[in-house]
């Protein structure tokens, strides 16, 4: 059973450091501007822009944005070590619980701009949706993943 549950929470943990990474530094070729969280120019950035017009705060953009990168890559990083991964899988937690509440909140919304233009077309609410899921994966690796058995 812990053969299956190491496995389970390799698989979440990993779709969550690639999902993160991707979300920060985009490893892919060609990433879309506007959504790449350390390589945006200041006021580039979609969701934080968004964030910051519309709640008047103007900390969401670039400290917030460079600021939850950071612990977006500090919790990739928790998550690749087994003994660290209940605490990583707890910080992504406290992150993304960040990140549906500010999609809930008038600020955000579910369903973001694709781009800052003026009645812009919106995403449908997929990254919503993709909080979510990475939200219940974090979730998830906190229960499933085996703790460490006491020798004696």
């Amino acid at each position: 059973m812990d053969t299956v549950r190491g496995l389970v929470s390799w698989v979440l943990a990993l779709g969550l450091i690639f999902l993160f990474l991707q979300a920060t530094l985009h490893p892919l070729p060609d990433p879309p501007p506007g959504q790449v969280k350390l390589l945006d120019e200041p006021g580039r950035n979609i969701v934080f822009q968004t964030l910051a017009q519309r709640s008047g705060i103007a900390l969401f953009e670039p400290a917030g944005r460079v600021l939850t990168a950071f612990l977006e890559l500090f919790a990739a990083l928790l998550l690749i070590f087994p003994f660290t991964r209940r605490l990583g899988a707890f910080l992504a937690f406290c992150i993304l619980a960040g990140a549906v509440g500010l999609h809930l909140s008038p600020w955000l919304g579910r369903e973001v701009p694709l781009s800052l233009a003026e009645n812009a077309p919106h995403d449908g609410g997929e990254l919503f949706m993709l909080a979510v899921a990475m939200l219940a994966a974090s979730l998830l690796i906190m229960v499933i993943h085996p703790s460490r058995r006491r020798r004696s």
